[in-house]
């Protein structure tokens, strides 16, 4: 594993990205969450080349993101579909955390019509940091990244 960075297998940014960091990776996990199941919708959406596609979907399947089952519409051939696990379902606020980072810091004079809700009430919710121990959220500009070895 640890192929992108090659780095230390402790750090969970670049085993995250060992799952998540080639190109249209995140964009087909937009698309489950967005409810496309088949590699036609899939396909439709992203526009992106059918061999490139495969690959994402084998990718995301073979981490745990995707879970792949088959399925026969009447009349027709047994096809596969792709839903997303747990582990995959825990990437939305992840997502939700990099659109809000792109909104401020890159924004587009297009109006994006993705929006992240709560499923309950329809409301819309944003990323928010939160202490671990007492629940209290914690302004982004105070969030720091330490590590608990000594640098090299």
């Amino acid at each position: 594993m640890l192929g992108i960075l090659g780095g230390d297998e402790r750090c969970p940014i670049a085993r995250g990205l060992d799952v998540l960091g080639e190109k249209w990776t995140l964009m087909v996990v937009r698309d489950a969450l967005l409810g496309s199941t088949r590699f036609s919708q899939f396909q439709a959406s992203l526009g992106i080349p059918r061999e490139i596609l495969t690959a994402r979907l084998a990718s995301l399947v073979e981490s745990g993101v995707l879970e792949r089952s088959s399925y026969k519409p009447d009349g027709g051939r047994a096809r596969e579909e792709y839903r997303l696990t747990e582990s995959g379902r825990d990437l939305g606020p992840v997502l939700l955390a990099l659109g809000g980072w792109a909104d401020r810091h890159h924004p587009s004079e297009r109006r994006s019509d993705l929006r992240f809700v709560d499923a309950e009430t329809d409301e819309a919710v944003e990323a928010a940091v939160v202490a671990a121990g007492s629940g209290r959220i914690v302004p982004r500009d105070r969030v720091a990244a330490r590590l608990d070895r000594p640098v090299s």
